[in-house]
């Protein structure tokens, strides 16, 4: 085998084993024991007085204390997945129309400190 068969070969299997990568790199999260979680195993939440597309956690200390799950300008929709833009104009991920949060008071992946805080936190489901 030459060289250059080689590293075709090569690049091939790469981008074979890169494809399952590719293909869940458009969801910002996942779902895991019942619940949606960002990339790194935290708890994602949902806030009752959010209105579908809008949040209405906004500055300090919702924004803190709750911050939102953060999109890129690159970032496209897909399915029950959606970027809305915050009043800040920065932009945010939401789930069925609901924007998504982690809770600062969480510290590892499994934690739901903010599930049921103040009667309006709630931890998001697929």
């Amino acid at each position: 085998m030459t060289n250059s068969s080689f590293s075709l070969k090569a690049l091939l299997v790469a981008g074979v084993l890169a494809l399952p990568a590719l293909a869940t790199a458009a969801e910002p999260a996942m779902a895991k024991g019942g619940m949606l979680v960002d990339s790194h195993g935290m708890t994602l939440y949902t806030f009752d007085k959010d209105a579908a597309g809008k949040s209405m956690c906004n500055g300090d200390p919702c924004e803190t204390n709750w911050p939102p799950l953060a999109a890129s300008a690159t970032d496209k929709a897909s399915g029950k997945w959606s970027v809305i833009k915050r009043d800040d104009g920065k932009l945010q991920w939401a789930y069925d129309g609901k924007p998504l949060y982690t809770f600062k008071a969480d510290k590892k992946d499994g934690d739901k400190i903010g599930d049921g805080k103040g009667g309006v936190w709630h931890v998001a489901k697929p």
